[in-house]
């Protein structure tokens, strides 16, 4: 430890980590101030279960949005798996159990899937249509996001003019009833617009735009990855890029305080050996706005609300489905369970009106078929699984009253969810722990805020933003700026960031370098 550093940063979870590996490339001493006894943030790995060798992606999961740039230029030793399956969707319809398989890359199976569903190929040629054209507007805007903000009618002039006015300009809703008929069809193009986004698809604002826009444009592809080792292995080779460039990472420093005035800096924190304070040129504030307010001794306004549920599963063996369909192949992408359209529409009406949704539509992966490396040898030699589960349109008020009670009647209610499709008990597949009991971890918004910090238990630390300056004033800027020029927000609150991407790090370290002398 040193009295002085040119950069401080508070937290160190992921972006973090992005910001502190290029800020000491750089040559500047750079410190690293984490509340937790470890790096990594949300983006980690961990043994949940007592006396079981699995080390699951406790609450961040999958990459999507992490350019390959950043890898190439921080050197990262990380491997990203293609998933071999997109999605799958199980169908009970006209009595009979169907499956809706979207392979990767998609051909005649798919196709032949789409019209066993609906019964023609009508939506199976809108489905590529639909993602030809996003296709288009990814390659078009992800390399913007490294690069300062520019204005929207620059990048509006790149894309074809029907497709923005789709997309970016009216309530995604009207175009998926616009373009495809089937009800399922519609609820698997519209779930990537409600992941930790509480709205409707026909929402005026166009918050779910913007979640749909974030989902499919990394890399420009939007294609989500499995981290080989879980999110864990991101995350470390991170923290081994930033201290091979130089970084001091302090772990178990809970932040107090921070001072910033343009010119000069301090940052107080409480540790194993009680409160120090450092003095810095730079702070970057890899927390929430509202807790970055929180810290400066700002007013702090209404926290931002969180609307998922998240479940981690261990099975000793994937359950048979209803449909016949191979689970090894049906759980390998993103198995979609009651997310029709209109599931999502009523499970969103039922939670504004703060009830539980009756149905909730919910998703689930399966890590370990595509990355086994995360269970012990002898896990995998008996056929056990991991699953992760995602709810949605669970918003933090759900669980205002009572979140233990609330908590368990949503879990009761997903799993059930899933159990419908399933052609035995979900309970019969659970594996159970050294002490007994199934291997099933939950966690409202109000439990991912007391484990991780994030305020609400919101996963993108607010709303997401659209990716180009919001005015004349922000464009040439980066989008992590504050009020003061010594302070930006590296974290997933500076516009562009959310989701693992390392952005906000990326764009406040560039943001500090461009003004360095």
């Amino acid at each position: 430890m040193k009295d002085f550093y040119d950069v401080v940063i508070v937290g160190g979870g992921h972006n973090g980590l992005v910001a502190a590996s290029y800020l000491a490339q750089a040559g500047l001493s750079t410190l690293v101030l984490e509340q937790q006894r470890h790096t990594g943030g949300a983006a980690v790995s961990q043994k949940v279960f007592p006396g079981v060798d699995a080390r699951l992606s406790r609450y961040s999961y999958l990459v999507s949005l992490l350019p390959d740039k950043i890898v190439a230029d921080l050197g990262l030793s990380l491997e990203l798996r293609s998933r071999g399956v997109a999605s799958y969707t199980p169908v009970r319809r006209s009595g009979r159990d169907l499956g809706l398989m979207v392979e990767r890359p998609e051909g005649a199976a798919t196709r032949e899937s789409f019209a066993a569903l609906t019964g023609s190929d009508a939506d199976y040629d809108a489905w590529t249509s639909f993602y030809g054209a996003v296709g288009s507007l990814a390659a078009a805007l992800a390399p913007t996001l490294l690069e300062p903000l520019q204005p929207a009618a620059t990048l509006r002039s790149r894309i074809d003019a029907d497709l923005w006015d789709a997309v970016i300009d009216r309530p995604l809703g009207e175009t998926i009833e616009r373009r495809f008929a089937d009800d399922t069809v519609r609820g698997v193009v519209a779930t990537d617009s409600v992941i930790g986004t509480f709205a409707s698809l026909h929402d005026e604002s166009l918050i779910q735009n913007r979640c749909f826009l974030y989902h499919l444009i990394g890399n420009g592809t939007g294609e989500w990855r499995v981290p080989v080792g879980g999110m864990g292995a991101v995350t470390d080779a991170l923290a081994d890029a930033a201290r091979r460039a130089g970084a001091s990472l302090v772990t178990n420093a809970s932040v107090t305080k921070v001072e910033a005035d343009g010119v000069s800096a301090s940052v107080t924190w409480l540790g194993g050996d009680g409160e120090r304070s450092v003095d810095c040129s730079y702070v970057l504030a890899n927390v929430a706005p509202t807790t970055l307010d929180a810290l400066r001794g700002r007013l702090v306004g209404d926290k931002p609300e969180g609307s998922q549920l998240k479940i981690n599963l261990l099975l000793s063996r994937l359950p048979a489905l209803k449909s016949g369909d191979d689970p090894t192949r049906a759980f390998a992408g993103t198995f979609h369970i009651d997310e029709d359209y209109s599931q999502l529409e009523s499970a969103y009406r039922s939670a504004s009106a703060g009830e539980l949704p009756g149905v909730p539509p919910s998703e689930v992966y399966c890590h370990s078929l595509t990355d086994p490396s995360i269970l012990s040898r002898e896990l995998v030699a008996s056929g056990h699984h991991t699953l992760t589960v995602f709810g949605v349109h669970f918003p933090a008020r759900l669980f205002a009253s009572d979140n233990d009670a609330a908590r368990d009647e949503s879990v009761r209610r997903v799993l059930a969810g899933l159990e419908s499709y399933l052609a035995e008990p979900l309970e019969d597949c659970i594996a159970r722990d050294g002490d007994g009991n199934l291997c099933i971890e939950a966690k409202t918004p109000y439990d991912i805020e007391e484990s991780v910090g994030m305020p609400g238990g919101h996963i993108f630390h607010g709303d997401l933003q659209w990716p180009w300056a919001a005015d004349d004033a922000d464009v040439g800027r980066w989008g992590t700026e504050t009020d003061v020029a010594n302070l930006l927000i590296c974290g997933s609150g500076a516009r562009r960031g959310g989701a693992v991407s390392g952005l906000g790090g990326h764009n406040a370290a560039m943001s500090l370098l461009s003004q360095h002398p």
